[in-house]
């Protein structure tokens, strides 16, 4: 099984567009696939077909009934604000270490299992953990999605950075072209590649799909 955590060098970033598009992709190619988003903040239960949640579940095929997004998403939170703080609000909080495990061994029948995290990297989950914390408990390999925006190269290679420091494996940096952008997407990516020699800095185009990037990284 290969598992994947998708993080982000913010929020808003493209992080479920491309979760969504790499699980259309694969189970188009026929691989078995498992999508979770187990935390997840501005989530109203008045609107749940807006929810990243839901676009996981329609990507998967599974419809948007509340054992479904249970299975995806089992903390959600209203307030559209970092989790920890939006726990605190509902007189909730994130055990830690419940949530690594409940990630770590939930679904694990498929060849591939995607884990989408909440913001950025450095979001903070609760008083003493953030979303670091939990890719390196989870020991998954990591694809970083960046996006094309003003402040995107420091953004992204700040991201990097942090993660390597931490014995992360980044498989790929996906930058995700933003709907405003001070320069090309071409030029973003070709920049970073300045600097990240390593590994695969992948273009990806509003609108565009995911099976280029799935068959660079030999998934298809």
């Amino acid at each position: 099984m290969t598992k994947v955590f998708i993080t982000g060098t913010g929020t808003g970033v493209g992080k479920t567009y491309v979760t969504c598009n790499l699980i259309n992709v694969l189970r188009e190619a026929g691989k078995s696939v498992v999508g979770l988003k187990p935390v997840i903040s501005g989530y109203s239960e008045d609107e749940i077909e807006q929810s990243d949640t839901a676009c996981i579940l329609t990507a998967l095929g599974l419809g948007l009934e509340p054992q479904n997004v249970e299975r995806v998403s089992p903390w959600r939170f209203q307030e559209p604000i970092s989790p920890d703080m939006a726990a605190e609000r509902e007189n909730r909080k994130i055990d830690f270490l419940e949530l690594v495990k409940w990630t770590s061994e939930t679904s694990n029948d498929a060849d591939f299992k995607f884990v989408e995290g909440v913001g950025g990297i450095m979001v903070p989950l609760s008083r003493a953990s953030t979303v670091l914390d939990w890719i390196v408990a989870l020991n998954f390999s990591v694809l970083l999605v960046g996006g094309s925006y003003l402040g995107s190269l420091s953004h992204t290679l700040s991201s990097i950075d942090v993660l390597r420091s931490r014995g992360v494996e980044v498989l790929a940096v996906i930058i995700s072209e933003s709907q405003e952008q001070p320069v090309p997407l071409h030029d973003t990516a070709e920049t970073l590649k300045n600097f990240v020699v390593d590994i695969p800095v992948l273009s990806l185009p509003r609108g565009n799909n995911l099976a280029l990037i799935s068959s660079e990284l030999g998934w298809i």
